[in-house]
């Protein structure tokens, strides 16, 4: 055009370049926005799955990890999201245009083609050799980050020991270490990053001065124009552009690789089974409860929790069980819930084997007060009606009346709008533990079970327990679970419990 001057050609240029460039800002823009689309999307799904697929796992997999563990893996769902909406799609829109950018490298010169041909095994030599060293150092780094992360979710739950205890220099310590462990081993995989970007880097340099060196000889021999030479080294480096970015692509790859992984130890976890049209739903169940022959023990290899233990309590009758920490009595409860699979024997509700029952059904047929209940940080009314939040409010007063909270509710600023804080923690013990039990009322459940639920209370409180307890207890099946005899002294029958096994058995007076 220039040599020429065609100026007629150099406006058609010009022109045919500002519809390719408001083209490029469309498309730029248009790119952003579906990349941004498609991230929202695959946050609310992915996170979606994965907090349901959470809430269906046993209550085995929480007990066996620690929660900073769980947290660190499910923040793991980032790197993923990042991977598959940006990085994934790039390589895909790279590939396409490195193949044309090649074919039109080809048009002008086969020979220089050949020459960034032959650089690019270069490049799969070093994401080969790399690879294993930089996940093992991607692992580490997790590894450290799940430890810190669990480390925080401890020290954030028991600092109130750690003020009683003054250890606050001590874990000051150990926090110091292992963020010093986690940054160290964060250093160590982007310093192996950055060292492989530096070799991709040489060898684009490398191929760049090899170009130059093949093409200048050419155009020198009258092969190859020096506009061509100039147009072909622009080309290459649309090529080596994305080869670059393939070698960045491949590390986060890595990362997403580990991720999923680490990801996989949640989704892969095998749920509690799920809503079966098949398994039984007892109409108005009665409360007959019945052991037969039941062991159970935490692992395959692990000591006998429970050995061939049978029983039955009649629909409507209390009966306390009693024993030593560690003798199998809450292991009994959570039976009961289905929260844990006897490895032999049966257990029945009127009749009926629980393992052809749907386990969620069967929960909101049972009303459960621990030791320690956990408390969301909503109102009173939200925790009382946690199981059934559209409830009236009669029935959340009724219950709270039942449970000997309504009194101390109205005594509070905002009655049942008041919230509990974190943990309950603007409650007493003995005020929680009456909203638990509120709690535990409000689906009308026709088995109680109260788990140590008095033994760390005030005389008060447990005074008010005591007296609503016949109340509480008409028409249903109760189990009390404690350590004393006296505690479950009006039951109508007691079970002491030694090593997994009934000992004795009979009314408090027997015994």
């Amino acid at each position: 055009v220039l040599v020429h001057k065609g100026l007629t050609t150099l406006h058609v240029l010009a022109i045919g370049m500002l519809v390719l460039t408001l083209f490029d800002v469309v498309l730029g823009g248009l790119r952003t926005y579906l990349f941004s689309h498609t991230s929202s999307r695959i946050d609310v799904l992915l996170g979606a799955q994965l907090f349901r697929h959470l809430l269906r796992l046993p209550i085995a997999y929480f007990e066996a990890r620690r929660v900073g563990d769980t947290v660190a893996r499910v923040r793991e769902l980032e790197s993923i999201r990042e991977f598959l909406t940006s990085s994934s799609v790039t390589l895909v829109i790279d590939l396409f245009f490195t193949i044309v950018f090649l074919a039109v490298m080809y048009f002008y010169s086969p020979l220089l083609t050949l020459v960034v041909g032959l650089t690019i095994p270069l490049y799969i030599v070093l994401s080969v050799f790399i690879t294993p060293v930089i996940r093992a150092r991607l692992h580490e780094k997790f590894n450290r980050g799940a430890e810190n992360q669990a480390f925080l979710v401890e020290s954030v739950s028991g600092i109130e020991t750690i003020k009683a205890m003054a250890v606050e220099p001590s874990m000051q310590r150990r926090w110091d270490e292992q963020l010093a462990a986690y940054v160290r081993a964060g250093f160590r995989a982007k310093n192996l990053g950055n060292v492989a970007g530096q070799v991709a880097s040489f060898i684009n340099k490398i191929t760049t001065i090899l170009i130059l060196w093949a093409g200048a000889t050419l155009v020198m021999q009258g092969k190859l124009s020096i506009g061509q030479l100039i147009a072909f080294n622009m080309l290459a480096g649309r090529v080596s552009g994305p080869l670059l970015r393939l070698v960045q692509l491949w590390q986060e790859f890595q990362q997403a690789g580990i991720s999923v992984q680490r990801l996989g130890d949640v989704l892969n976890a095998p749920a509690e089974p799920s809503y079966n049209p098949n398994r039984t739903a007892l109409p108005g169940i009665t409360g007959h409860v019945t052991f037969d022959n039941v062991t159970f023990r935490y692992r395959i290899d692990g000591p006998e929790i429970l050995h061939k233990m049978s029983f039955e309590v009649p629909a409507g009758k209390t009966v306390g069980i009693v024993g030593r920490s560690g003798s199998g009595k809450s292991t009994i409860a959570k039976l009961i819930q289905r929260l844990y699979v006897p490895e032999s024997g049966r257990i029945l509700i009127d009749g009926v084997d629980l393992a052809q029952v749907d386990p969620v059904w069967l929960r909101r047929q049972i009303g459960v007060v621990l030791q320690e209940n956990f408390m969301f940080n909503r109102s009173i009314r939200d925790n009382i009606a946690l199981s059934d939040p559209g409830i009236p409010m009669d029935r959340v007063v009724e219950a709270a009346r039942l449970a000997g909270a309504h009194e101390f509710i109205l005594e509070l600023p905002e009655g049942y709008d008041t919230l509990v804080g974190e943990h309950g923690a603007n409650l007493s013990g003995g005020q929680r533990q009456r909203l638990a039990i509120a709690r535990a009322l409000t689906g009308n459940p026709r088995i109680l079970i109260f788990d140590e639920a008095t033994s760390a209370l005030d005389y008060e409180s447990e005074h008010i327990i005591q007296r609503n307890m016949a109340r509480i207890s008409r028409g249903r099946t109760v189990f009390l679970i404690a350590h004393r005899l006296s505690t479950v002294r009006h039951a109508d029958h007691i079970l002491v419990i030694e090593k997994g096994q009934i000992i004795e058995q009979g009314t408090h007076q027997e015994l």
